[in-house]
Protein backbone atom coordinates (compact mmCIF):
# COMPACT_ATOMS: atom_id res chain seq x y z
CA UNK A 1 0.00 0.00 0.00
CA UNK A 2 2.80 2.43 0.79
CA UNK A 3 4.99 1.33 -1.93
CA UNK A 4 2.23 2.31 -4.09
CA UNK A 5 1.61 5.09 -2.91
CA UNK A 6 5.45 5.85 -3.04
CA UNK A 7 5.37 5.26 -6.63
CA UNK A 8 2.12 7.69 -7.85
CA UNK A 9 3.39 10.22 -5.63
CA UNK A 10 6.56 10.27 -7.56
CA UNK A 11 5.05 9.88 -10.68
CA UNK A 12 3.06 12.33 -10.27
CA UNK A 13 5.75 14.73 -8.85
CA UNK A 14 7.49 14.09 -11.87
CA UNK A 15 4.74 14.68 -14.71
CA UNK A 16 4.07 17.70 -12.70
CA UNK A 17 7.33 19.16 -13.82
CA UNK A 18 5.98 18.93 -18.14
CA UNK A 19 3.39 21.31 -17.52
CA UNK A 20 6.04 23.78 -17.10
CA UNK A 21 8.08 22.79 -19.78
CA UNK A 22 4.45 22.70 -21.90
CA UNK A 23 4.08 26.35 -20.85
CA UNK A 24 7.25 27.18 -22.15
CA UNK A 25 7.15 25.59 -25.25
CA UNK A 26 3.77 27.02 -25.63
CA UNK A 27 4.98 30.65 -25.29
CA UNK A 28 8.34 30.40 -27.65
CA UNK A 29 5.75 28.51 -30.45
CA UNK A 30 3.25 31.49 -30.31
CA UNK A 31 6.07 33.97 -30.39
CA UNK A 32 8.14 32.18 -33.64
CA UNK A 33 5.03 32.15 -35.40
CA UNK A 34 3.54 35.68 -35.13
CA UNK A 35 6.73 37.22 -34.82
CA UNK A 36 8.84 35.09 -36.93
CA UNK A 37 6.47 33.49 -38.75
CA UNK A 38 7.95 30.31 -38.10
CA UNK A 39 6.73 27.19 -37.38
CA UNK A 40 6.91 23.61 -36.48
CA UNK A 41 4.57 20.94 -36.45
CA UNK A 42 6.79 18.41 -34.38
CA UNK A 43 7.12 21.38 -31.29
CA UNK A 44 3.15 21.46 -31.07
CA UNK A 45 2.99 17.71 -31.12
CA UNK A 46 5.25 17.98 -28.61
CA UNK A 47 3.00 20.25 -26.67
CA UNK A 48 0.26 17.43 -27.32
CA UNK A 49 2.44 14.47 -26.28
CA UNK A 50 3.29 16.05 -23.09
CA UNK A 51 -0.57 17.48 -22.22
CA UNK A 52 -1.48 14.20 -23.08
CA UNK A 53 1.23 12.67 -20.35
CA UNK A 54 0.55 14.79 -17.52
CA UNK A 55 -3.36 13.73 -17.87
CA UNK A 56 -2.41 9.94 -18.55
CA UNK A 57 -0.04 9.46 -16.31
CA UNK A 58 -0.81 11.97 -12.68
CA UNK A 59 -4.16 9.74 -12.64
CA UNK A 60 -2.61 7.37 -9.63
CA UNK A 61 -1.55 10.37 -7.84
CA UNK A 62 -4.98 12.09 -8.09
CA UNK A 63 -7.07 9.26 -6.82
CA UNK A 64 -4.45 9.48 -3.96
CA UNK A 65 -4.39 12.76 -3.40
CA UNK A 66 -8.35 12.42 -3.58
CA UNK A 67 -8.69 15.31 -6.21
CA UNK A 68 -10.78 13.14 -8.58
CA UNK A 69 -13.94 14.94 -9.38
CA UNK A 70 -17.16 14.04 -7.52
CA UNK A 71 -20.16 14.70 -6.12
CA UNK A 72 -19.69 14.53 -2.61
CA UNK A 73 -23.07 15.90 -1.19
CA UNK A 74 -23.26 12.85 1.44
CA UNK A 75 -19.83 11.70 1.86
CA UNK A 76 -18.93 14.43 3.56
CA UNK A 77 -21.65 13.61 6.37
CA UNK A 78 -20.35 10.00 6.37
CA UNK A 79 -18.04 8.83 9.05
CA UNK A 80 -14.53 7.39 8.04
CA UNK A 81 -16.12 4.05 7.99
CA UNK A 82 -18.61 4.51 6.01
CA UNK A 83 -16.32 6.30 3.38
CA UNK A 84 -14.51 3.12 3.54
CA UNK A 85 -17.47 1.04 2.24
CA UNK A 86 -18.23 3.97 -0.51
CA UNK A 87 -13.95 3.91 -1.38
CA UNK A 88 -14.80 -0.46 -1.54
CA UNK A 89 -17.98 -0.07 -3.45
CA UNK A 90 -16.44 2.24 -5.98
CA UNK A 91 -13.42 0.13 -6.64
CA UNK A 92 -14.28 -2.69 -7.20
CA UNK A 93 -17.51 -1.57 -9.09
CA UNK A 94 -17.15 1.20 -11.43
CA UNK A 95 -12.61 1.89 -10.83
CA UNK A 96 -11.57 -2.20 -11.61
CA UNK A 97 -14.19 -2.70 -14.40
CA UNK A 98 -13.58 0.86 -16.39
CA UNK A 99 -9.57 0.03 -15.90
CA UNK A 100 -9.83 -3.73 -17.40
CA UNK A 101 -12.06 -2.37 -20.18
CA UNK A 102 -10.01 0.45 -20.86
CA UNK A 103 -7.16 -1.75 -21.09
CA UNK A 104 -8.77 -4.89 -23.11
CA UNK A 105 -9.89 -2.69 -25.58
CA UNK A 106 -6.82 -0.72 -25.89
CA UNK A 107 -4.41 -2.85 -26.17
CA UNK A 108 -4.71 -4.17 -29.85
CA UNK A 109 -5.02 -0.50 -30.80
CA UNK A 110 -1.46 0.00 -29.02
CA UNK A 111 -0.12 -3.23 -29.87
CA UNK A 112 -0.67 -2.73 -33.63
CA UNK A 113 0.72 0.98 -33.39
CA UNK A 114 3.89 -0.74 -31.70
CA UNK A 115 4.28 -3.15 -34.31
CA UNK A 116 4.98 -0.91 -37.10
CA UNK A 117 5.99 2.27 -34.88
CA UNK A 118 3.42 4.29 -35.73
CA UNK A 119 4.53 8.48 -36.45
CA UNK A 120 2.89 11.15 -37.24
CA UNK A 121 0.28 11.83 -39.72
CA UNK A 122 2.53 14.63 -40.74
CA UNK A 123 5.69 14.65 -42.48
CA UNK A 124 7.16 16.91 -40.20
CA UNK A 125 5.45 15.64 -37.50
CA UNK A 126 7.38 13.49 -34.39
CA UNK A 127 8.06 9.79 -35.32
CA UNK A 128 6.41 8.34 -31.72
CA UNK A 129 2.81 8.04 -32.00
CA UNK A 130 3.54 4.36 -30.67
CA UNK A 131 4.73 5.90 -27.71
CA UNK A 132 1.56 8.60 -27.00
CA UNK A 133 -0.62 5.25 -27.49
CA UNK A 134 1.09 3.37 -24.74
CA UNK A 135 -0.20 5.86 -22.22
CA UNK A 136 -3.79 4.53 -23.39
CA UNK A 137 -2.60 1.25 -21.18
CA UNK A 138 -0.55 3.57 -18.78
CA UNK A 139 -3.51 5.19 -17.83
CA UNK A 140 -5.60 2.02 -16.34
CA UNK A 141 -2.03 0.85 -14.58
CA UNK A 142 -2.03 3.70 -12.56
CA UNK A 143 -5.37 3.92 -11.80
CA UNK A 144 -5.92 0.15 -11.24
CA UNK A 145 -2.55 0.10 -8.77
CA UNK A 146 -3.67 3.50 -6.77
CA UNK A 147 -7.22 1.84 -6.46
CA UNK A 148 -6.02 -1.13 -5.20
CA UNK A 149 -4.42 0.85 -2.71
CA UNK A 150 -7.52 2.58 -1.54
CA UNK A 151 -9.19 -0.73 -1.58
CA UNK A 152 -6.76 -2.31 0.92
CA UNK A 153 -6.86 1.12 2.96
CA UNK A 154 -10.10 1.36 3.11
CA UNK A 155 -10.37 -2.58 4.27
CA UNK A 156 -8.16 -1.87 6.97
CA UNK A 157 -10.63 1.12 7.89
CA UNK A 158 -13.20 -1.16 8.15
CA UNK A 159 -11.44 -3.73 10.18
CA UNK A 160 -10.82 -0.74 12.34
CA UNK A 161 -7.14 -1.41 12.07
CA UNK A 162 -5.00 1.82 12.39
CA UNK A 163 -1.72 2.70 10.63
Amino acid sequence: MRRIDSFNQFVGEKVAWLNLVMVLLTFLIVVFRYAFGLSWVWLQELVLYMHAAVFMSAVGFSLKENEHVKVDICYVKMSSKQQAWVHVFGVLVFLFPFCALMAFHSAPYVFQSWKIFEGSGDANGLKGVFLLKTLLLIYPFLLSLQGLSLLLSSAKEIRGVRG
